[in-house]
């Protein structure tokens, strides 16, 4: 997480990849913003702009240094995040970029995870190509496989190895 309160200029960093504006983040990043500065829930703009499905701040976000592993102060990464809202494309971006397929979070959840909870199959096939461990458990015991059970998600299960 942020050990100092953002400044200024990472707050409009912040502001500029919510928004998905290339010109603000291209400037800012330019007059020498930290890339990987925090805000104080520990969100990234790599993580914010993530979220708010800009694929085009993505990539400039990560052509310029963003690290796609940060996590917040959950634990959750970028990852994570597209992973529950179904973002394949931005999910392609980070997976290229060296984003941790198996990272967890504090309740030991995946990518895999959310994508299966939440129905996202398409990404969680993509998830499963790229190599995540569909075995891993989250910190209740239950694998990927389980989750999908639970969820009714009966494409997932059969995405899944038993």
């Amino acid at each position: 997480m942020a050990d100092s309160p953002a400044s200024a200029s990472e707050n409009l960093l912040f502001d500029a990849a919510r928004r998905g504006d290339l010109t603000a983040l291209q400037q800012l990043l330019a007059e020498g913003v930290d890339v990987n500065a925090r805000n104080d829930r520990g969100f990234s703009a790599l993580v914010l702009a993530a979220y708010d499905n800009h694929s085009d701040a993505v990539s400039l976000l990560l052509e310029a240094g963003a690290d796609p592993n940060l996590q917040d102060a959950s634990g959750n990464t970028a990852l994570m995040g597209v992973a529950f809202k179904g973002y394949t494309d931005i999910a392609g971006l980070l997976i290229g970029r060296g984003a941790e397929l198996n990272a967890r979070n504090g309740t030991a959840s995946t990518a895999l995870m959310y994508a299966v909870m939440f129905g996202r199959n398409d990404m969680a096939t993509m998830l499963l190509e790229a190599g995540a461990d569909a075995t891993l458990r989250d910190g209740r015991g239950l694998s990927a496989r389980d989750l999908a059970g639970q969820h009714n998600n009966s494409q997932a299960l059969e995405l899944l190895p038993e």
